[in-house]
């Protein structure tokens, strides 16, 4: 799983706090309008719409506010800035690979604010294509074992329903599958009862490095502070953390 995913998986069951809640929806709301302007306003015909659809509705974003979002995208409701997608690329303490994806309307100030955050946490902001083979784009699907069907039977939905990979994440099972067929895996998930704690299109790192103790602590000082950026939508890493030392931090 990606380093990003479990951080972020952790910091949802911790809760998020009230003052940063309207600033996840901005975001959430911010992706489900790209993804609709970028593909079309159907959800299955839009496997990045789906996600970010998923993604909004597991934070408690209204329904109302991403139907709005959807139009707002299709051209259906005016209004809004006109965002582009940039993707940054760098490395955090401990030499682990950063991609950093943002949804912009002013590309010399998100670029600023996040060389901002690299340099002033101990991270390099790279040049494109320095780290980004190191990731692959993959649906993925977690689903917490105290939930879960034994792994035999979880195995035999997930491939049935068109997954690639079943991963032992410790607490959690990760179901990986490829981007077009997300929406397929959903809907036989789904229609076995299976309880899914998220699901999102994601970029998964190839290989991952261990981090522990004051290195851990820095890699997850500098992810958050690219996440608080109003532009940064997502941060993904290749570190491989103990969940309870995450957890600690």
């Amino acid at each position: 799983m990606s380093g990003h995913s479990k951080w972020a998986t952790i910091k949802r069951k911790k809760g998020a706090a009230d003052a940063k809640r309207s600033n996840m929806f901005a975001k959430l709301l911010r992706a489900v309008e790209v993804a609709a302007r970028e593909g079309g306003g159907n959800v299955d015909g839009n496997m990045t719409l789906a996600s970010a659809v998923e993604k909004a509705r597991a934070f408690s974003v209204p329904n109302d506010n991403i139907d709005r979002a959807i139009k707002r995208g299709t051209g259906e409701l005016e209004g809004g800035a006109r965002y582009e997608e940039i993707t940054y690329e760098g490395y955090a303490p401990g030499g682990i690979a950063l991609v950093v994806e943002a949804l912009t309307d002013n590309r010399n100030r998100t670029a600023q604010e996040v060389r901002h955050a690299f340099t002033r946490n101990g991270g390099n902001l790279g040049e494109t294509g320095s780290t980004l083979w190191m990731f692959q784009r993959k649906g993925v699907f977690v689903v917490e074992k105290s939930l879960a069907p034994d792994e035999e039977r979880l195995l035999e939905l997930a491939l049935e329903g068109g997954a690639e990979d079943l991963n032992d994440e410790g607490s959690s099972w990760d179901i990986v599958t490829a981007p077009q067929d997300f929406k397929a895996v959903e809907g036989a998930l789904h229609a076995a009862g299976v309880a899914v704690d998220s699901s999102e299109i994601s970029m998964i790192p190839t290989t991952t490095i261990p981090v522990d103790g004051g290195d851990a602590r820095h890699v997850l000082q500098l992810i958050d502070a690219l996440e608080e950026l109003d532009d940064v939508q997502n941060v993904y890493a290749n570190f491989d953390i103990p969940e309870e030392v995450m957890a600690s931090l």
